[in-house]
């Protein structure tokens, strides 16, 4: 008898995610995290150590399903799709922004569409360049660019991704001129750089923080407002170009027209996995810096984003795949 009071307590006490009319769909259905991109990439795995502490939180099984293609715009149209009962969310990425200007037209509104829940992390790239390549840093850079222009390159591993624009944006404020070799994924993008093929590219921190420690990539600058921790002797090209900064984002989102309070559960349990020690850790073993912000800012924060990458995109000429 005193175990079962003490139990009956405990569940008395434990706060009431699930009750009332706003309660998420009863029974054993999984809440489905879907995720724009192929398994083992920087979102997948953010989605995955994201999802294993949200179900403890909720009390609920939560799983990743991978729906790539399009730049993440297949997994976006499913979501904005489904019901707003909190059984769909989406895991995305700062082409959730890019794509509303790359694409003549999309099958959905990124605004109206869409719930946003929190912004769960950004992450930093960095500039890296082959050894040989004869620059120490970015203003040196920017001078041989200039003065051999077209002669030096950037292998980017997608086309309208955010390290593509990165390389872009760098481009349009410094008015230099270096062309961009597409390959398909970061991978082979990043071992021809290695290779010497190639002289430069903008790269994921947690892709080529090992490559940099070895010395088999200088780094030459970061695309961070400030300069990174892990990097303290690496500047932040804002630097040398005053208020250049782009970080990659990933962000949580249910279907448009979710009921303000189940949003708010949804976030609220998101923003708590995201501040537990073990997702925290997880997350910046990536590169990513953990962000877990509330709804209403990571909205405006969306909005805000959009008319600032379509500069870029129309700089860049940039078509989709």
């Amino acid at each position: 008898m005193t175990s079962r009071r003490h139990l009956l307590l405990a569940l008395g006490a434990a706060p009431a995610l699930w009750q009332g009319p706003l309660a998420l769909a009863q029974g054993n259905t999984p809440i489905r995290i879907l995720v724009g991109a192929p398994a083992g990439g920087s979102t997948d795995t953010l989605a995955r150590t994201l999802a294993i502490e949200m179900g403890r939180l909720l009390g609920r099984t939560v799983i990743v399903e991978n729906r790539p293609g399009a730049g993440g715009n297949i997994a976006a149209d499913a979501v904005a799709k489904a019901a707003p009962d909190g059984n769909t969310l989406l895991m995305s990425f700062t082409s959730h922004a890019i794509n509303a200007s790359l694409y003549k037209t999309l099958p959905f509104d990124p605004i109206k569409d869409f719930t946003p829940l929190t912004c769960v992390a950004t992450s930093p790239s960095v500039l890296v360049a082959n050894p040989a390549v004869p620059a120490k840093d970015v203003r040196e850079l920017i001078a041989l660019a200039k003065a051999k222009p077209g002669t030096l390159n950037f292998a980017i591993g997608a086309v309208g991704s955010s390290l593509h624009l990165a390389g872009d944006a760098f481009k349009m404020q410094s008015g230099a001129y270096i062309v961009n070799i597409p390959y398909r994924g970061t991978a082979p993008a990043l071992q021809d750089v290695l290779a010497g093929q190639v002289e430069l590219m903008f790269a994921a921190v947690g892709n080529a923080q090992a490559q940099i420690r070895a010395g088999k990539l200088k780094a030459l600058g970061v695309t961070s407002a400030q300069r990174l921790p892990a990097f303290p002797d690496v500047p932040a090209i804002a630097e040398v170009l005053p208020g250049y900064e782009s970080s990659a984002w990933f962000g949580l989102f249910g279907p448009g027209q979710m009921n303000p309070e189940l949003a708010k559960r949804i976030s609220d349990a998101a923003r708590q996995a995201i501040a537990s020690p073990d997702v925290k850790r997880r997350l910046e073993h990536e590169g990513a810096v953990p962000v877990g912000n509330s709804p209403e800012e990571f909205a405006r924060f969306v909005q805000a984003e959009i008319p600032r990458w379509a500069k870029v995109v129309q700089f860049s000429g940039a078509k989709p795949e």
